[in-house]
């Protein structure tokens, strides 16, 4: 089966306008947020192709400057998941579509290996997402961003199929238990990575906007909405830390982790 990795960017983020091309400070020197996406994805074993996807031409000559393959996009797109349809119409011939969110640099290469697995595995689905089980440090950074009316990560709660019943930027389920740093938690982080399969991402966009996702600014909730699973394939962190980029206030957490990867 052949696999596309896409990684939707655009500059008008409503509350990080130009996000893509923020710097990042690692070990290895500032590189811009979209080039560290776009590496992560480099790093993706059995990925036959990966492409930046994006409407902005700021982004697209950046993107180019550093060797990565650029597919332009209209302006019309509403989330990365529409932006990725418009990729697989362009594109076409791929079993499956994985949309790497142009904000998560810290993503793992065995996450995505492993939200592929889970989708060639459950004939059934049409799109997979990955889910990581908070420990009682990452619960606490969730909580700390609610307490302070941050939007921060998103939470999955998922049936005993592993079938997505909802996601929230709100922390869910709520808990009153005290975690200690490195203990499980029973919430799960919702990590920004989609899988599709081509029929499903072609539907999406005909789809009108639900409720729910108007309300959450959550993309896979129209999925849902419109009575279509998402398969939720648990993925480990073996040790490294996951953040996204939502806030400026997440350059500073993210640089830390930068700088404590192996």
């Amino acid at each position: 089966m052949t696999t596309l990795i896409a990684i939707p960017a655009r500059y008008a983020s409503t509350r990080y306008p130009g996000k893509p091309l923020v710097s990042l400070t690692g070990p290895d020197g500032a590189k811009t947020l979209i080039r560290r996406s776009w590496e992560a994805a480099m790093a993706v074993r059995g990925a036959d192709r990966v492409v930046v996807a994006t409407d902005d031409d700021r982004i697209a000559d950046h993107a180019t400057s550093f060797g990565a393959e650029v597919v332009m996009t209209s302006s019309d797109a509403r989330n990365g998941t529409e932006r990725c349809a418009e990729v697989a119409a362009k594109l076409p011939g791929f079993d499956i579509i994985v949309n790497l969110q142009g904000d998560a640099p810290l993503t793992p290469p065995w996450f995505v290996e492993d939200l592929i697995a889970g989708l060639k595995a459950d004939p059934a689905a049409q799109i997979a997402t990955p889910v990581l089980r908070c420990d009682g440090q990452a619960l606490a950074s969730l909580l700390a961003d609610r307490k302070v009316g941050r939007v921060g990560g998103t939470t999955a709660v998922f049936d005993t199929n592993r079938h997505g019943l909802y996601f929230s930027k709100e922390v869910i389920p709520f808990t009153s238990s005290a975690y200690a740093p490195d203990a499980p938690t029973p919430v799960f982080h919702h990590v920004g990575v989609y899988a599709y399969r081509p029929a499903a991402l072609a539907a999406y966009p005909a789809w009108p906007l639900g409720t729910l996702e108007q309300l959450e600014g959550l993309e896979q909730l129209r999925f849902l909405e419109n009575g279509h699973p998402v398969l939720c394939v648990e993925v480990q962190a073996h040790g490294r830390q996951f953040w996204e980029l939502n806030n400026p206030s997440d350059v500073a957490i993210i640089e830390r982790m930068l700088a404590l990867q192996p």
